[in-house]
């Protein structure tokens, strides 16, 4: 059964709180008094809370796909796969030399980093290079590149969960009745701060607006002097670099194995189409949309039904803004 990070088998304390708030809701009914049998006030402010924080996360393994998929038009498959051997290289810093695993995120940026020019290399010489197919290909060069990496991993590190320690890990912070984890909050911080970060760069130089016109007018960008596959490959390195901080906070929120890629693609996807392609700030407000929705959801109707809602949201959005929530019509 599917469960969401931060609510389900990590965090016994908030499903075991909101069982006995449904008995509660039951009890009160037989006794006659008014009032919902299985929701609540108090379960309908946890579940936005939780999925604030928890959009919030989604927005951080997301801002990667936004920049590599949203404005370099690079059909990324291979995104989720990046992220989770990125969070086995914060395990293996963690595991081996006890550094904390957002330190560890920050350590193997550069080779990420190294790693994600090299990839868009090869993609542009093998495909893009080469016509107007590249898409279509390009789908099945990232497939088989995701594909490449959860073997690896299996090979490694086996088909086991693993996960990461560090002082806030398995604390919470309690509000009244309310339990807040930690490891939900740093996310909140890192992708509230990654995503300023994002926003400010590609708006404010030179480097980072030529991103934002390199999958528009490359031409134009020819005749100031500028280098379009440079410039597309220094930013798909950056859209790689990102995932070490996301890989990180990936594995403190819940412990990760070699095919949970596959349960992120479906929603890292869906978060950067819904929120106009190439947007940091419709990234993070798309995906605290998704993340209360999905919280929603899952309290009213069970976990197996929070995975669907990201393509019914998606689904919704198109049919309504084609171009996204924060995206420009053309």
């Amino acid at each position: 059964m599917a469960r969401l990070p931060g609510i389900g088998a990590n965090d016994p304390g908030q499903k075991n709180r909101i069982t006995r708030r449904t008995r509660t809701g039951k009890r009160r009914l037989k006794n006659g008094s008014r009032g919902p049998q299985l929701f609540s006030f108090d379960l309908l402010l946890d579940a936005v809370v939780i999925g604030v924080l928890l959009g919030c996360f989604y927005a951080a393994v997301s801002l990667g796909l936004s920049i590599s998929f949203g404005l370099l038009d690079v059909p990324h498959l291979a995104h989720p796969a990046f992220l989770v051997a990125a969070s086995y290289g914060v395990f293996l810093l963690n595991d081996r030399y006890d550094i904390d695993p957002l330190l560890a995120g920050l350590l193997i940026t550069p080779l990420l980093f190294v790693f994600g020019m090299a990839a868009y290399r090869l993609y542009y010489e093998t495909f893009e290079k080469r016509g107007s197919d590249a898409g279509v290909r390009g789908i099945a060069f990232f497939f088989g590149i995701a594909f490449i990496i959860e073997v690896l991993i299996i090979l490694q590190f086996g088909v086991d969960q693993r996960s990461v320690t560090a002082s806030y890990i398995g604390k919470a912070w309690r509000i009244g009745d309310m339990r807040i984890p930690f490891r939900l909050v740093v996310a909140f911080v890192v992708a509230v701060g990654l995503t300023t970060l994002l926003t400010l760069y590609l708006s404010r130089t030179f480097m980072g607006r030529a991103i934002r016109a390199v999958a528009q007018d490359q031409e134009a960008l020819r005749l100031m002097g500028a280098n379009p596959v440079r410039i597309k490959q220094w930013a798909f390195g950056i859209a790689t670099a990102v995932l070490g901080i996301a890989g990180a906070l990936l594995i403190i929120v819940a412990p990760v194995d070699a095919t949970l890629d596959r349960t992120y693609i479906g929603r890292t996807f869906c978060i950067v189409v819904m929120a106009g392609l190439g947007s940091m700030t419709g990234t993070l407000v798309a995906a605290i949309i998704l993340g209360v929705a999905e919280t929603i959801v899952l309290t009213l109707f069970g976990a197996s039904w929070a995975p669907a809602i990201s393509f019914a949201m998606l689904l919704g959005v198109l049919a309504v803004r084609p171009q996204g929530l924060f995206g420009r019509r053309s």
